[in-house]
């Protein structure tokens, strides 16, 4: 269909979580009239894409499939988003939530558009109201490396059928922590894993993919440096 001057690949991302950022970084250095080709899978793009190259006066050119992906062009108007500027925006956002106590021993999270109820610091019965907060903070954990997992390896056209990570987390000593002793530690001592991925692709691209997958986890490079965290990599076939 075009002849373009520069290509992205967004794989799965979609505009919200990335993929502007990347088309930016693209599109920065063609001059205006020159086309960029953005490759995406993931399917709100076909809607969210034009719209923003309205707003930032963009002309978009249309799409057509490709190999595994949808094609999309963008010829670069003459207006000049600062790129530098949108970076440091990225850089500097703040995550925040809002808590509130609420029945029992449980409080209500409010995150963006999100409320969900959190049970006590740390609980091992069988039934609980509500996960606890170490729930919470390995279920953090592990979709933060699950989901950076895929979106790293669908940027670089790694075909993952299926992945499934279990962690096990343990604490030094519970009964500081709920006042029975007085002596120890309340905090997380280790945790321990195996993520299975099912893939087509060689085992050398897969382990790659989860080794910066662990260098590039906010919330695994934050825990590292205080916890003991070991993680088996299984590729099965």
């Amino acid at each position: 269909m075009y002849d373009p001057h520069a290509v992205c690949d967004g794989g799965d991302l979609d505009c919200g979580s990335g993929l502007l950022l990347i088309i930016k970084k693209a599109i920065d250095p063609i001059t205006s009239g020159e086309i960029l080709e953005v490759r995406s899978r993931e399917r709100t793009v076909a809607e969210d894409l034009p719209a923003w190259c309205r707003m930032v006066e963009h002309d978009f050119l249309g799409s057509e499939p490709g190999e595994g992906t949808t094609r999309y062009f963008i010829r670069k108007g003459q207006s000049q988003s600062d790129l530098k500027q949108d970076l440091a925006a990225a850089k500097g956002y703040q995550w925040s939530v809002r808590t509130q106590s609420g029945r029992d021993l449980t409080a209500k999270v409010h995150s963006r558009n999100h409320t969900f109820v959190a049970g006590q610091p740390a609980d091992f019965s069988a039934k609980v109201d509500a996960p606890s907060a170490i729930d919470y903070l390995l279920a953090s954990l592990a979709s933060c490396l699950v989901v950076g997992f895929k979106a790293l390896a669908s940027k670089r056209n790694v075909e993952i059928d299926d992945a499934e990570l279990t962690l096990k987390g343990s604490l030094d000593n519970i009964l500081y922590h709920m006042e029975i002793e007085n002596e120890g530690s309340p905090k997380i001592s280790k945790i321990l894993g195996t993520f299975y991925v099912s893939s087509p692709h060689e085992e050398e691209q897969v382990e790659e993919i989860w080794r910066d997958t662990l260098k590039r986890s906010p919330i695994y490079q934050t825990l590292i440096e205080t916890v003991q965290i070991d993680i088996k990599l299984s590729v099965v076939f």
